[in-house]
């Protein structure tokens, strides 16, 4: 029988001498976006004007999040303090280098160094900055501090199976759809089936190359629009 890829094993001496760490509270820079650990004194106002403009476009952020809208700055700073004070999941805002602004969060979450597993979500981007290379950016900068930085074997990516949105991100992003857990969790109320998807170091190399290619500078025009899609890019 051919071998699984999956299944080969790792000897003692290769896991022990891993070094699997948790993410650290410390920002990740990017040439467009910079990922601060959320402080809500500093990010708290910015966040709440972002997520909350008026627009449809920002009422849809919280369809398929757990928590939000929020009717107030003031309603949202406890919510924001209880996630800065966890270690897991451990929240970034993401600040658009352009106008210092926290424009959005996003997190690691189910943080398992014993298997270098980590899970990226939590994430919602504010109208002004969806579908920009800054929110691209951002992602790749979280997938690439899991596998590059902390040398991590797995990268997940779930959401509700009902997030065409999301689902279409992950496989933007490069991951692969794993599977549906049905009558996952409740959340507002409603049942939620959960779409899993993952990344693994074995994808990494040619997914972290395409989305190098895609971020590069001369991949986009005078008016910042993309000379190449990134899913052009991806393998597969």
């Amino acid at each position: 029988m051919a071998e699984i890829p999956y299944e080969r094993e790792l000897s003692a001496a290769a896991v022990a001498s891993s070094g699997w760490q948790a993410p650290a509270r410390r920002p990740l820079e990017g040439r467009l976006v910079r990922l601060e650990p959320l402080d809500p004194a500093r990010h708290g106002a910015a966040l709440f004007a972002a997520a909350h403009d008026g627009s449809a476009a920002a009422g849809r952020l919280w369809t398929y999040l757990p928590y939000g809208p929020f009717d107030s700055a003031a309603a949202m700073q406890p919510w924001l303090q209880g996630c800065a004070e966890q270690p897991d999941p451990l929240f970034f805002a993401l600040v658009e280098r352009t106008g210092g602004q926290a424009l959005g969060m996003a997190s690691f979450l189910r943080i398992t160094p014993a298997h270098g597993v980590v899970e990226i979500g939590h994430i919602w981007f504010a109208p002004s900055l969806q579908r920009s290379a800054a929110a691209t950016e951002a992602i790749f900068l979280m997938i690439a501090h899991a596998f590059d930085d902390l040398g991590y074997r797995r990268v997940e990516w779930k959401c509700n199976a009902l997030n065409a949105g999301s689902r279409a991100a992950a496989r933007r992003f490069g991951f692969r759809y794993e599977g549906t857990f049905y009558r996952h969790q409740v959340v507002k109320g409603h049942n939620r089936d959960t779409a899993w998807y993952a990344l693994t170091d074995e994808d990494w190399p040619a997914v972290g190359a395409a989305f190098r290619s895609w971020l590069a500078p001369d991949n986009f025009d005078g008016e910042g629009r993309q000379r190449t899609r990134l899913s052009a890019l991806m393998p597969g």
